[in-house]
């Protein structure tokens, strides 16, 4: 199997950039796996994952050039653009964070999707297909790429949460994440013990454990596929009114796509208004992750809907 794809990416640069990519991010996971155990820095983890999206960002346009629309006709498409995504947002969350943790736990989920993406779908799948009439619109590129984008944030967000269960899970949350983000600085109880009292309410930086960071990091990425969520939403609600007159058919995809932001939904407002933070929240994300997995991947192979590429039943 291996073999016959590598055969076939030799004639067509499209496949073969996502291969390259894949074996990019291949040897960026167990750098990031020897930097966690060593306590070192992840550079070279970071450049490889930055390879990797360098090459996809080459191979989208290429592939958006060759086929002269956007690069979202069939689910091998779809997928690199979501690797893409997931690999940027890592790269945005490993610039507030500089930890070989993050490297770690995100760059499965580029992995695993463009290894599905390269060497399990079937090669129909695999190459550019002309767009059907509905899908002939200006807002193709602003719906699909915005619902991408956050399928992306969203994953990468709830894989961090993931996190805060393997790491510093003896230790307890001290600070608050829920509402106004995370500050640097805590109240030493030490000051307490100070005889003289003009220093009670002193306050020092501190460094905020793995799993409190982890947390953070989680909550924002969240955050930010939230909004991007409910903009795509939106554009598709306006978009099928104009190509089906209607705005919301309950389309299978339609409706898991709704239960993920109401998952998500529920997952922010744990946070802002009850003040969950680390595993509580990191529970509900969870949950999100597999609901995600479901609306994109699961409704997608079986075939059925209007948004459906239909792998198992239509091949």
């Amino acid at each position: 199997m291996l073999d016959s794809r590598l055969n076939i990416s030799s004639f067509d640069p499209v496949i073969l950039l996502g291969v390259v990519a894949f074996f990019s991010l291949l040897i960026a996971l167990p750098i990031s796996f020897w930097s966690v155990a060593g306590s070192s820095n992840s550079s070279k983890a970071r450049f490889l994952v930055a390879v990797a999206n360098l090459l996809l960002t080459t191979q989208l346009i290429l592939r958006w050039w060759q086929s002269g629309h956007f690069p979202i006709s069939n689910l091998y498409e779809s997928l690199c653009f979501l690797t893409w995504g997931c690999s940027l947002t890592q790269l945005f969350v490993e610039r507030a964070w500089r930890s070989p943790i993050v490297s770690a736990v995100a760059t499965p989920i580029s992995l695993l999707s463009i290894g599905f993406a390269s060497f399990v779908l079937p090669e129909n799948l695999q190459s550019s297909a002309p767009l059907v009439p509905a899908l002939r619109s200006s807002w193709l590129v602003m719906h699909v790429s915005v619902i991408m984008c956050s399928y992306a944030a969203l994953l990468i967000g709830s894989i961090l949460s993931f996190g805060v269960f393997l790491v510093d899970s003896n230790k307890q949350f001290n600070i608050r994440n829920s509402s106004i983000g995370s500050g640097l600085f805590r109240q030493s109880s030490k000051l307490y013990l100070n005889e003289s009292n003009e220093n009670l309410n002193s306050i020092q930086p501190v460094e905020f454990t793995n799993a409190e960071q982890l947390d953070s990091l989680s909550y924002r990425s969240i955050t930010a596929g939230f909004l991007l969520l409910t903009v795509g939403l939106i554009s598709g609600a306006v978009w099928a009114n104009e190509a089906w007159g209607s705005w919301w058919s309950w389309d299978p995809k339609e409706t898991w796509a709704l239960i993920c932001w109401l998952v998500y939904a529920a997952y922010l407002h744990t946070r802002l208004t009850k003040g969950w933070e680390g595993k509580k929240p990191a529970l509900v994300a969870i949950a999100g992750f597999f609901v995600i997995i479901v609306c994109y991947i699961g409704v997608n192979l079986l075939g059925v809907g209007l948004h459906s590429y239909g792998w198992f039943f239509d091949t």
